[in-house]
């Protein structure tokens, strides 16, 4: 396909801003006559001086922000094969870009290019992560707050930041062990570590950051939540190598994630009573469940890498133990919410005899 054609279907993805596109138009002749002097088929084509050339020549009131919307990312998808039709009979000469692709997301829109592969690592593009890892917090300081009052909103707010923090810090961990794995499945190998958008130290940098602000939300619990908290950092470190080890990593990531049951209630009480117990089981149960859901997107790449799970152990029996678990999860769910009925009780008892008394 001849250079001018090319520029032509770029030109097209722009044709609703039709006078952007004229104001323009000395550029897209330019670039027509530097494709058509070239090589009479884009596969043979240099990505690097196309990229050189539009970088160069592109006026800055075009003002691109995110890579799908530049004209060098449209290119280097039409070289690649990624658009929706082949423009090229020849991949085998495809060169390939040494531009790591992160993911597009909301993200793009809201922060400066440099600090997305950060963004990434920290998965703050998929927050249902932290969702997961806040609600058990969440659920265990209302449970702990006394009968008729509303949870401490200090301290959902300090949960709720700490979880944005530890999710993020337990993500950069198994990046950092997965690395050399992630870039062999599918589904992982655009990640900041294995695709090479950011280097070991750069991530045990961001690492270091998030920990150290974790800490500093952990500091303003008591003493006995200061213990409880920094003890869920054997589990956030351990846990990536449970894939390599054992069938059941997902019964770890249950006991990691879940760990804010725990010490909300710490936080609110300053010990740990019986009746929260109950709770961090529901959670690991329920943890099982939909982890292993997720695991089984990647069974066939697990396979070839040697990972380890709870998809590929339970195999077509699967349904079978997710019921197993659901139910499990909602006994121990039921038996939180029974345990949590005898301080109220016993305050409607007390409340009773005061008015007798009175009366």
């Amino acid at each position: 396909m001849r250079g001018g054609a090319v520029l032509q279907k770029v030109c097209m993805r722009w044709r609703s801003s039709v006078t952007l596109m004229e104001s323009h138009m000395p550029l897209i002749n330019s670039a027509s006559q530097y494709l058509d002097s070239g090589p009479t088929c884009i596969s043979h084509l240099s990505m690097s001086s196309m990229e050189r050339f539009f970088t160069s020549q592109a006026d800055p009131c075009w003002g691109y922000t995110t890579k799908t919307s530049s004209p060098v990312h449209f290119l280097r998808q039409l070289h690649s094969g990624h658009s929706q039709r082949s423009f090229s009979s020849s991949p085998s000469n495809h060169e390939p870009s040494s531009v790591p692709q992160l993911p597009v997301s909301w993200l793009n829109d809201v922060l400066p290019a440099r600090l997305l592969p950060y963004a990434h690592l920290m998965r703050l593009d998929k927050p249902i992560g932290t969702w997961l890892l806040v609600w058990p917090c969440f659920w265990s300081i209302a449970l702990a707050a006394p009968p008729g009052s509303l949870p401490d909103p200090v301290l959902l707010a300090l949960f709720g930041t700490g979880a944005i923090l530890l999710r993020g810090a337990g993500c950069t961990v198994n990046d950092l062990w997965d690395r050399d794995l992630d870039n062999k499945v599918e589904r992982t190998k655009s990640r900041p570590l294995a695709s090479g958008a950011l280097t070991v130290p750069q991530g045990i940098g961001l690492l270091g950051g998030q920990l150290l602000l974790g800490l500093g939300v952990l500091l303003q619990l008591n003493d006995f939540s200061k213990v409880v908290g920094a003890s869920s950092l054997a589990l956030v470190f351990t846990y990536p190598l449970m894939k390599r080890i054992t069938f059941w990593p997902q019964a770890f990531l249950g006991l990691t994630f879940n760990w804010g049951a725990l010490l909300g209630y710490a936080a609110v009480h300053g010990y740990l009573d019986w009746q929260i117990f109950p709770l961090y089981a529901h959670g690991v149960c329920w943890t099982l469940v939909y982890d292993t859901i997720y695991a089984h997107q990647d069974k066939d790449d697990d396979i070839v890498v040697g990972i380890k799970s709870t998809a590929l152990l339970f195999g077509d029996n699967t349904r079978a133990y997710l019921a197993a678990f659901a139910t499990t999860s909602i006994v121990f769910l039921s038996l939180t919410g029974a345990s949590s009925l005898e301080p109220i009780l016993d305050h409607q008892t007390m409340l009773c005899r005061a008015i007798r008394q009175l009366e």
